[in-house]
C-alpha cells in the first residue's frame, strides 16, 4: 500500500509542477524540488529503492538532455575579438571561486560547484526571451562552452571522489582522456560515414512516415544505456557517457525533429522531474535550521557575486552596464548540475547533511530568486533586441 501511494504522490507531482509553474511564473524544476521537500516532509515520499534507481536514471536521462543542448554553431555567435575575453572569463571564473573557498575554508566541492554551468535555465530564459538578445545570445554561447567544462569537471569530481589523489584517480583521469579521444574520433568517423552514405542514417532511424517500430527510441534509448555501460565497465561516471550519446544525436540527426521531440518529452515530462523531485525529498525539513538557510543564501551569493566580478571585468566595454548584469545573472543558475555535485559529494562524505541540504535549497532559491529579478531588470532597462 505504501508503494502505491508513493507511486500516486511522485506521478500527481509530475502532473501538477507546470500547472503550478505556469500559475506562479516559476521554473518547474523549483516546483518539482520544493513539492518532493513537502511530501518527504509529510511521508509521501520515502527513501525507496526503486525511487532510487527511477531518479539515478533520471539524472543520467537529463546529462543526455544536455548532450542534446549543445549546438556548435552557437560558439561561432562568440566574434574572434571576444575569443580571449571568453577565456579570461572562465580563467577570472574558477580563480575567484578559489579564492572564495581560500578565504573560507571550503572544500573541493565548493570550488567545483560554483563556477559550474547549466544550460537548462538559460533555456527557459530564451524560450521567454528570445534569441536576438545581444546578453542572452552571449550566455548561451559561453554555456555551452561551460557545459562542456562542466561535463568534465563533473567527471573528473566523481573520479576524485571515489578514489581521493591516489594512483587509480590518475589512471582514471588517462582512462578519462583516452575515452575523450576515443569520443572524438567516432564522432569523427560517424561524420565522414554519413556524408559518404547518408543512407545509413535513415537505415538507423528511418522518416517518421516509414517508421512503424518506433525505431528511433529503440536507437536512442539502447544506445544510451549502451554508453552508460561501457562508462560502468570503464569505471567512468556515467554523465561522460549519458553527455556523449545526446551530443552525437544532436549532431548527426539534428534534422530528425520528431525524435529529439519525443527524446526532450520522455526526458523533461517524465524522467528528469522524478530525479529533482526526490532530490528535494532528500532535503529533511524538520532538520533545517537557521545555519543551513545562512549557508544557502551564502552559497547563492557566492554563485551569483563571482559571475558579477568576472563579467564585468571581462565583458562590460562589449555589452555595458546594463546587459553585461542581465548576463551575469542569466549564467548564475546552474541548478541541475549544483543539485548532482551536492548529491554525489554528500553520497561520497565530501560535505556534511546540513551542506547537502543548504545546496538544495541554494539551487532552489538562487533559481527562484533570479527568474524574477531577470524579469525585472529586463522591464527596468528597457533593453532593445539587437542582432549579437
Amino acid at each position: 500500500m505504501e508503494k502505491i501511494i508513493l507511486i500516486i504522490t511522485v506521478c500527481m507531482i509530475i502532473m501538477a509542477a507546470p500547472i503550478i509553474s505556469k500559475m506562479i511564473k516559476t521554473p518547474v524544476v523549483v516546483i518539482e524540488i520544493t513539492l518532493g521537500l513537502l511530501c518527504g516532509y509529510l511521508g509521501l515520499i520515502y527513501s525507496d529503492e526503486t525511487l532510487k534507481l527511477v531518479a539515478k536514471f533520471g539524472f543520467v536521462y537529463l546529462m543526455f538532455l544536455a548532450g542534446l543542448e549543445i549546438n556548435f554553431k552557437l560558439v561561432k555567435i562568440i566574434k574572434a575579438t571576444l575569443a580571449v575575453n571568453v577565456i579570461l572569463y572562465f580563467i577570472l571564473l574558477y580563480t575567484i571561486s578559489g579564492l572564495v573557498c581560500w578565504l573560507f575554508g571550503l572544500g573541493l566541492t565548493y570550488f567545483v560547484a560554483l563556477p559550474i554551468f547549466s544550460l537548462g535555465m538559460i533555456m527557459m530564459l530564451l524560450k521567454e526571451y528570445g534569441k536576438e538578445q545581444p546578453w542572452l545570445n552571449l550566455a548561451l554561447s559561453i554555456g555551452v562552452v561551460g557545459e562542456i567544462i562542466s561535463i568534465l569537471a563533473l567527471t573528473l569530481f566523481s573520479g576524485w571522489t571515489e578514489y581521493g589523489f591516489t594512483s587509480n584517480f590518475f589512471y582514471s583521469i588517462l582512462t578519462i582522456a583516452l575515452v575523450i579521444v576515443a569520443i572524438i574520433l567516432l564522432l569523427r568517423v560517424s561524420y565522414v560515414l554519413f556524408w559518404w552514405f547518408p543512407e545509413i542514417r535513415n537505415f538507423i532511424i528511418p522518416e517518421n512516415q516509414d517508421d512503424k517500430h518506433d525505431q528511433d527510441i529503440r536507437f536512442s534509448l539502447s544506445l544510451l544505456l549502451i554508453f552508460v555501460s561501457i562508462m560502468l565497465i570503464l569505471k567512468i561516471d556515467v554523465v561522460l557517457g549519458a553527455f556523449t550519446t545526446g551530443l552525437f544525436f544532436k549532431m548527426f540527426f539534428n534534422q530528425k525533429h520528431e525524435l529529439l521531440e519525443k527524446i526532450e518529452s520522455f526526458g523533461y515530462g517524465f524522467f528528469a522531474p522524478i530525479f529533482f523531485i526526490y532530490t528535494g525529498s532528500t532535503v529533511k525539513l524538520d532538520m533545517v535550521t537557521l545555519d543551513i538557510l545562512h549557508h544557502a543564501i551564502f552559497i547563492m551569493c557566492a554563485i551569483i557575486t563571482i559571475r558579477l566580478i568576472s563579467s564585468y571585468l571581462v565583458f562590460y566595454n562589449y555589452l555595458k552596464f546594463k546587459q553585461t548584469m542581465l548576463f551575469a545573472l542569466s549564467d548564475s543558475m546552474p541548478l541541475t548540475f549544483m543539485v548532482a555535485i551536492a548529491m554525489l559529494s554528500y553520497n561520497y562524505g565530501l560535505i556534511s547533511q546540513n551542506e547537502y541540504f543548504s545546496f538544495i535549497i541554494a539551487s532552489m532559491l538562487d533559481g527562484l530568486f533570479l527568474m524574477v529579478l531577470i524579469r525585472k531588470l529586463y522591464k527596468t532597462f528597457d533593453i532593445k533586441t539587437t542582432k549579437l
